[in-house]
């Protein structure tokens, strides 16, 4: 029988070691963590290191112990009461002994001393969850009811406190021509015009797109002077799927800045956006935490809010767009946005003032 005749054959490869079905070879774990690590954007590999750097120290101060998982439910109540703000009788408190908190800030696993944010707890515990969940044979502690009751009340508890996470300011149109307005014809200057036109016109790219943004995903459109960029890669688009919405348009302005950084630097290949030395020395591609220093610098420089990121410049075009009118699918198509109420989230106080609901009693005037 043919069937018979393969498994005679099979019995024959007998130097690779046999696996054991119900259970992960160790090395199997590894192959796994590596894909999940090389599958994630360097700004969520860095975040989650970083999460559990902090974990791993925190856990070592509070019991003296090399953290392991999984770790028992009250160990992770005893985080949330380390480091949420809670009222007592003798004021606002936190349950991190000075001592501790102090160590942790003097050696950088903490920014400051003090409470944390409601959105850094929850950005810790997710990691951690995420870590449990890696290994099905690991209980998840942080999906435990307490866990969850805790975390509702000290959302409350921070609301109550007036204490709420404010979005970063927009760079809609206006503060964009007093930040492009600081770019000289240096070859930095030329660089930062035309890296910041190119993530606001595009759609509003986030800080690791335009850092891996590549010429061989950039389109010249024969008989015109405008460009498209094939966005194939994305936060909404992990998997390189091609579809209508990863040609992102860059026009006018925006391609006339980029023609002039590529002809002053003279790339023809790799990476768009480059690192440039004090020497005026071109080199390596610029990271996502560059590119929103240069942001950051810019804005500065244009004496606009600090609190101004690489992230405002989406969140400045989707405002602007709203400003102008323009139908929200066609925003979305640029963007990248599949969730409409994730888009609308990025529209800021300027469009609320300049509603129409906001001005019913002046338009019923006129």
């Amino acid at each position: 029988m043919v069937g018979l005749e393969y498994m005679q054959d099979l019995q024959l490869i007998h130097h690779f070691p046999l696996l054991d079905p119900a259970l992960l070879h160790q090395s199997t774990q590894k192959a796994i963590a590596e894909i999940v690590s090389g599958g994630e954007s360097e700004n969520t590999r860095n975040s989650y290191k970083s999460a559990m750097k902090y974990w791993a120290a925190w856990y070592k101060l509070r019991y003296g112990q090399t953290l392991s998982l999984p770790l028992p439910v009250p160990v992770i109540l005893q985080f949330i009461v380390d480091h949420a703000l809670r009222s007592t009788a003798n004021g606002d408190s936190v349950g991190l002994p000075a001592e501790l908190d102090l160590f942790l800030v003097k050696n950088g696993y903490k920014a400051k001393a003090g409470h944390f944010s409601i959105n850094t707890i929850l950005h810790r515990l997710s990691v951690l969850s995420k870590a449990h969940k890696m290994t099905a044979a690991h209980p998840n502690p942080c999906q435990d009811p307490r866990v969850h009751e805790l975390i509702d009340k000290t959302r409350k508890l921070y609301a109550k406190k007036g204490m709420y996470s404010l979005k970063r300011p927009a760079i809609t149109k206006e503060p964009l021509s007093q930040i492009l307005d600081t770019c000289d014809d240096s070859l930095k200057g030329i660089r930062d015009k035309a890296l910041i036109l190119f993530a606001w016109v595009s759609g509003g790219r986030r800080r690791s797109e335009v850092a891996n943004a590549h010429f061989s995903q950039l389109i010249y459109k024969p008989g015109s002077s405008d460009y498209l960029y094939l966005l194939l890669h994305s936060k909404t688009n992990q998997t390189g799927t091609v579809s209508e919405n990863v040609y992102k348009p860059v026009t006018g302005i925006a391609a006339q800045a980029l023609r002039d950084w590529i002809n002053m630097s003279e790339l023809q290949s790799g990476y768009i956006f480059r690192q440039i030395n004090k020497s005026g020395v071109i080199g390596e591609k610029l990271t996502p935490t560059s590119i929103n220093n240069i942001i950051k610098a810019r804005c500065k420089l244009a004496g606009l809010d600090e609190a101004f990121t690489a992230h405002s410049l989406r969140s400045g075009f989707v405002t602007e767009a709203g400003k102008q009118n323009v139908p929200i699918a066609e925003t979305m198509l640029l963007t990248g946005h599949k969730n409409i109420n994730t888009l609308i989230s990025y529209y800021r106080e300027a469009n609320i003032l300049e509603s129409k609901a906001a001005n019913l009693f002046e338009n019923s005037n006129n």
